[in-house]
């Protein structure tokens, strides 16, 4: 187990935002500044979705380098990660900031039943997303929705469509996925100790789920996610003020478990990251 605990803040999403929740940062100033003040919380890695002027998702190019050449001037150590998911948008667009360099993108490994729509991934578009972030040495997070996901990865790995050794993020949570239950996150853990034992990976709670994927991920060796994008809430009577205050909630719970939250250059060197990158 390492000592030190990724800690991932999720700033923004691609769920509209609501009158009555003003913390979710949608321009890109307010996204570089809400990242700053969870970087200062302890958060180590960005996961970053952009919106367009009507705070639609949005998969323009120009608004995710803006977000990264700021972050850059600010906070050059922190691991920067695009989000290629897609909603609603065409497969041509999922992955066309890529060309940007950020220093991970998720990379979902199947399709998926959302609530509302199909998270579709085709094989095709799998390869393709996976070919790009080979190309720009991009380092994949895979998105683990099912357990097909995780063998799906473990065989991209295998055949050289993805670098090793892989990092993947288990998502529970979600309507229609896998439901909030330690002993299927055991499970994958074991087996991603079997197709890929050296692998790195993260979990992460929708919802109600968020502070329990939290305790389970520290107590098993894992790493955490959290941020608006995944729960507004901070407990169950109050909004979240902020990705920081969410962010220093984990940061406090790594010391129930002997850990601590990573400093960006140790999760670089966690993920087998470059520890500099050019401002």
């Amino acid at each position: 187990m390492s000592e030190a605990c990724i800690i991932t803040v999720a700033i923004t999403g691609s769920v509209p935002r609501k009158k009555d929740t003003p913390a979710v940062p949608v321009t890109v100033a307010e996204q570089i500044e809400s990242t700053l003040e969870a970087y200062e919380a302890g958060a180590s890695l960005v996961h970053v979705h952009v919106r367009d002027e009507e705070e639609r998702p949005s998969s323009d190019p120009e608004k995710f380098g803006a977000f990264l050449e700021g972050l850059r001037k600010h906070c050059p150590e922190m691991i920067v990660q695009f989000s290629t998911g897609g909603r609603g948008r065409g497969a041509d667009q999922r992955g066309s900031m890529l060309h940007l360099k950020p220093d991970m993108a998720s990379l979902a490994t199947g399709s998926v039943n959302f609530p509302n729509m199909i998270y579709e991934n085709p094989p095709e578009l799998i390869d393709g997303l996976a070919a790009a972030m080979m190309k720009y040495d991009i380092k994949p997070e895979c998105e683990i929705f099912d357990l097909a996901m995780l063998y799906a990865a473990a065989e991209m790995v295998k055949d050289g469509r993805l670098k090793g050794p892989a990092h993947v993020q288990f998502v529970f949570g979600l309507k229609n996925a896998l439901p909030p239950r330690r002993e299927i996150l055991e499970f994958e853990v074991a087996q991603l100790k079997e197709v890929m034992p050296d692998a790195t990976w993260t979990a992460a709670g929708i919802g109600r789920s968020q502070l329990e994927l939290n305790h389970w991920a520290l107590e098993l060796g894992g790493h955490c996610r959290t941020g608006l994008e995944d729960n507004i809430r901070f407990d169950k009577s109050r909004l979240a003020r902020s990705n920081a205050e969410l962010v220093a909630r984990v940061a406090e719970l790594c010391e129930q478990y002997g850990r601590r939250p990573a400093t960006a250059r140790e999760a670089r060197q966690i993920l087998g990251l470059p520890a500099t990158v050019a401002a």
